[in-house]
């Protein structure tokens, strides 16, 4: 098929049923997790462990995308033999245990970030989880929090004071992820985007996103999943005619537009809906599932 060339505005997607073979010359397949290739379990459905010796033997590379760090990734896939990531929504991306892109918070950001959590922790719900390469930092103890922020940091630390972390010092701080108990969508108004008096409108330098419900992924200006995908397809040699990717919300939009076969979830986020080439199933159908096989041609 042909790139995508009109505007992500005014672009109507098609059922993914309207692809009617196999294509030929797949070779990197991105998928995001929550609300895409994740059930309503948030589980990997077991049919897709079985499409993965398929896309191996094909030289189809699988890339897990997603707003996860990279031990959290790489515990969840590598066993299956899976190893390319784009981790913390497109700041670092990993291939081969190789490092194939990283895009840093400048460390006076965080240290603002910081404290506009503390200040707001009087008011709201919330709590930050400070994203370093391999390891995430959190000073907020409470077992829902921790439970809510263990989802997608296995390796988490608590620490007493997050402007000492040593990622602060190097400058290597990947991410800020905010995580709010009742809406992640007025938070980051309130707080990050100049929403009101004082507030702090971080969008001139940095990407401001809201990544679920709950979260808030704070970035470098220059980082989000596209960037990353496209950093990736220039590493491996693959075009944009060659890669599938599937997403759901709006940390995944940039991606649509860097791959010819873009599949937006049923359930999937309306501004990610308009962006995609396709319509995919919803996950609690394991929609990624059916749209592989169909790819694959099994």
């Amino acid at each position: 098929m042909d790139a995508m060339t009109e505007h992500p505005d005014v672009h109507t997607p098609r059922p993914w049923t309207d692809i009617t073979g196999p294509v030929p010359d797949l070779q990197l397949v991105v998928l995001d997790m929550d609300g895409t290739l994740l059930n309503g379990n948030d589980d990997v459905p077991e049919a897709f462990w079985e499409l993965l010796p398929v896309m191996r033997s094909r030289g189809i590379v699988v890339v897990p995308a997603s707003g996860r760090q990279y031990a959290t990734l790489k515990g969840m896939f590598a066993a299956h033999g899976l190893r390319t990531f784009l981790c913390e929504n497109g700041t670092l991306v990993v291939h081969d245990d190789e490092v194939v892109s990283t895009s840093p918070v400048d460390s006076p950001t965080v240290e603002q970030i910081i404290d506009i959590v503390r200040t707001a922790e009087s008011a709201r719900n919330i709590g930050l989880v400070v994203c370093g390469p391999r390891t995430a930092y959190v000073e907020r103890e409470d077992a829902a929090f921790l439970a809510e922020a263990g989802r997608y940091y296995h390796c988490l630390e608590i620490v007493p004071n997050l402007h000492s972390v040593a990622e602060l010092a190097e400058g290597t701080v990947l991410k800020c992820a905010v995580f709010d108990f009742d809406s992640a969508a007025q938070a980051a108004p309130a707080l990050f985007t100049g929403g009101g008096p004082g507030v702090a409108d971080l969008r001139g330098s940095h990407q401001v996103v809201v990544s679920g419900k709950h979260w808030i992924d704070i970035m470098n200006g220059s980082a989000n999943k596209g960037r990353a995908l496209r950093a990736l397809e220039m590493t491996l040699g693959v075009p944009r005619s060659g890669t599938a990717v599937f997403g759901d919300y709006l940390n995944d939009l940039e991606m649509m537009v860097e791959a010819d076969w873009s599949f937006a979830m049923d359930n999937g986020h309306p501004a990610v809906q308009r962006a995609a080439q396709f319509i995919a199933p919803p996950n609690t159908e394991e929609g990624v599932v059916q749209v592989l096989r169909r790819l694959l041609g099994v």
